[in-house]
């Protein structure tokens, strides 16, 4: 059984317009398989209710596919230096789970609360892109898939670019030149231990899944054993124990539907957030890529600066043109210095509003747990401990 409700601080919708307040609300629901074998895929609708003058309408409805929502999030990463785009599920799976009911629902879930954390966020919500995304029918969709920009489109061309810079380091072509201040060092520290716990924690929410699964296996096959048993004793005995056999098969039950609950409204949560922490990763690359620019070009800056007065007394022939160009290079290592600042005056602002997010969430995603532990325990001691007085007089008799 799958049970895919969600609590609305999981999936920050805005609220529907109160007296004219202006608001985006988008749903990603039905979920189709298309095509066969190889070529097959999941298709969503994705529906969005607006009030904003920029959207063509009050509704609209697209079909959209995963290959779609991994081109927003693309283009996002691309124009939006220093902020966190927000992270999608992962795009492989493996094949005879591809197209479990329980792997397109959590897809499904995903990619909602990925294209609702843009819609909420301040900036992302006013891009072009998410128009796009939003309003396109599917043959200018298509398009505008295919018409790739930028330079890099995935983050793995980021990740090819660091090995690359690594080997330049070893072979001795570069030397590495990195951010160094107090502040950023305790960032990153906090960053890969954070994505560390995380992870870790992840990982036995998935075991305590798998061991609810196991449980509530074991206690169905305990009942169908116990009823045939009580089968064979007859008379009193095959009546406790049918009922033994009842309370095992109701419990196994209960279990299975607590362990759904682990998975999409526990251990989903926490998996959302190491993929979370993969996107800050990813900006504090932008970061550093952003950093070596504006220390190269600075100390460029500097080296011109002290030719050009050399220059000056020693070959004034040519300084005019060796004036020109560092002008040109000043110019250029002022633009890279304002972009890093501008990298990170975001990425200030997005921790903060990423730590109160997590917050919220990973605190809900602790209270469903304790709460569904909480009810499966009380039930489990009710149903054996409604059945104790008649073990207790078949054993007395």
């Amino acid at each position: 059984m799958i049970s895919p409700e969600r609590s609305p601080s999981q999936s920050p919708r805005s609220p529907a317009a109160a007296a004219g307040a202006p608001f985006l609300s988008i749903s990603v629901t039905d979920p189709v398989k298309m095509g066969t074998g190889v070529q097959a895929y999941i298709s969503y609708r994705v529906i969005t209710k607006t009030n904003l003058p920029e959207f063509e309408g009050p509704e609209k409805i697209v079909i959209r596919r995963y290959s779609d929502f991994e081109w927003l999030h693309d283009r996002l990463a691309e124009r939006y230096k220093g902020i966190f785009i927000p992270p999608l599920p992962e795009k492989n799976a493996v094949e005879k789970f591809r197209f479990s009911k329980e792997f397109i629902e959590l897809r499904r879930q995903a990619l909602d609360m990925f294209v609702n954390r843009i819609a909420s966020h301040p900036e992302l919500k006013q891009s072009e892109v998410l128009r796009v995304f939003l309003q396109a029918d599917e043959e200018k969709m298509d398009r505008a898939r295919s018409y790739e920009t930028g330079i890099f489109k995935r983050p793995a061309d980021f990740l090819q670019m660091f090995k690359s810079k690594v080997s330049d380091v070893v072979l001795g072509k570069e030397k590495p030149v990195e951010e160094s201040t107090p502040e950023y060092e305790k960032l990153k520290n906090y960053i890969f231990e954070l994505e560390n716990h995380l992870a870790e924690a992840q990982k036995q929410a998935y075991r305590l899944v798998k061991r609810h699964r196991e449980l509530g296996q074991s206690l169905a096959e305990f009942g169908k054993a116990i009823k045939l048993l009580g089968a064979c004793e007859g008379d009193m005995m095959e009546k406790v124990f049918s009922e033994v056999g009842s309370k095992s098969e109701m419990l196994s039950i209960k279990l299975q539907r607590e362990a759904d609950n682990l998975l999409f409204n526990f251990e989903e949560p926490l998996k959302d957030y190491v993929r979370a922490v993969q996107s800050i990763k990813a900006t504090m690359m932008d970061r550093a890529n952003a950093f070596r620019q504006h220390f190269d070009l600075d100390q460029e800056r500097k080296y011109k600066e002290l030719n050009l007065e050399k220059l000056k007394f020693m070959n004034p022939e040519k300084y005019a043109e060796a004036e020109s160009e560092f002008r040109e290079l000043k110019a250029d290592s002022e633009e890279a210095t304002k972009k890093f600042e501008h990298i990170v005056r975001l990425m200030n602002e997005e921790l903060a509003r990423f730590q109160e997010q997590k917050t919220a969430d990973i605190g809900l995603a602790f209270h469903e747990f304790a709460k569904g532990q909480a009810k499966l325990a009380k039930d489990i001691a009710d149903a054996w401990r409604s059945i104790l007085p008649k073990l207790e007089a078949c054993s007395t008799s």
